[in-house]
């Protein structure tokens, strides 16, 4: 990995201050380099160019990004277990981690856990790097098989990061069969078919349709609309029941198409 803050810092200390400038100029450069997150040429112009705050790759780096995803998945569909944090454990054997960077994989983990980080940008960045969008999905498939089933938001998740990694659909579930365990099939439709179903949308139809349809449903089946009718109590539940759906529905399809 090139540090250009650091190595930009040494050759300029060296200039004007031989050994011992070059030393202090190589360690201010460090500094700088860890503050902006600058793992190469290319984020520093990023930076120069005044674009940093776009550029995902300076927000989370690869390492960090898949450990926030293996958190993610592991807690996608309840609790995470004992498998969960196993395989965890391997990725960062396998990535042969120090005491450090495995208290940092550590934290990125519990980050995942929580679903707060905005995965979208700093997996859209690696769209042109192939080789790395596959290897993160391919610890991902293991993580999700890791408790020897397939939960249907743990594959939504996967055809939602491959999307954005420019991976059609067809050639992300290729990569879970992989790590598929015998007799274990990978789900069909899943959650997000279900979700269009219930708006009554495509999976090809525009945002605009997509929220009509949304609002379209509420209207029909809001229980505030049985408000005053001597509804019984069976049947508030049940609408209640049914905008809960909508209200899921529309979120997962948002997610996947990407708007808000």
């Amino acid at each position: 990995m090139l540090w250009p803050a650091t190595l930009i810092g040494g050759v300029a200390g060296l200039a004007l201050a031989s050994i011992p400038g070059a030393l202090l100029g190589a360690l201010l450069g460090q500094v700088v380099d860890r503050r902006l997150r600058l793992r190469g040429w290319r984020d520093l112009l990023a930076h120069l160019r005044g674009s940093a705050l776009e550029a995902p790759a300076a927000e989370i780096d690869e390492r960090e990004l898949l450990f926030i995803l293996l958190g993610r998945l592991a807690k996608s569909d309840g609790a995470v277990q004992e498998a969960h944090i196993q395989l965890a454990r391997g990725e960062m054997q396998r990535l042969q981690l120090d005491a450090v960077a495995q208290r940092e994989a550590i934290e990125a983990f519990s980050r995942g856990k929580t679903g707060q980080d905005d995965l979208r940008r700093p997996l859209t960045h690696l769209r042109h790097r192939r080789e790395r969008g596959e290897a993160l999905l391919r610890a991902c498939w293991r993580m999700a098989w890791a408790d020897n089933r397939l939960g249907p938001r743990e594959q939504e998740l996967l055809l939602q990061w491959g999307q954005w990694l420019g991976w059609k659909a067809e050639a992300v579930m290729r990569l879970g069969r992989d790590y598929q365990p015998a007799g274990q099939p990978l789900a069909r439709g899943g959650a997000y078919q279900e979700a269009l179903r219930l708006l009554g949308v495509q999976a090809d139809s525009e945002p605009a349709v997509i929220k009509r349809a949304y609002r379209r449903q509420l209207s029909l089946h809001h229980p505030d609309k049985l408000a005053g009718s001597g509804a019984s109590p069976a049947r508030v539940r049940e609408a209640t029941e049914k905008t809960r759906e909508l209200h899921n529905a529309y979120r997962l399809i948002r997610e996947r198409h990407g708007f808000r």
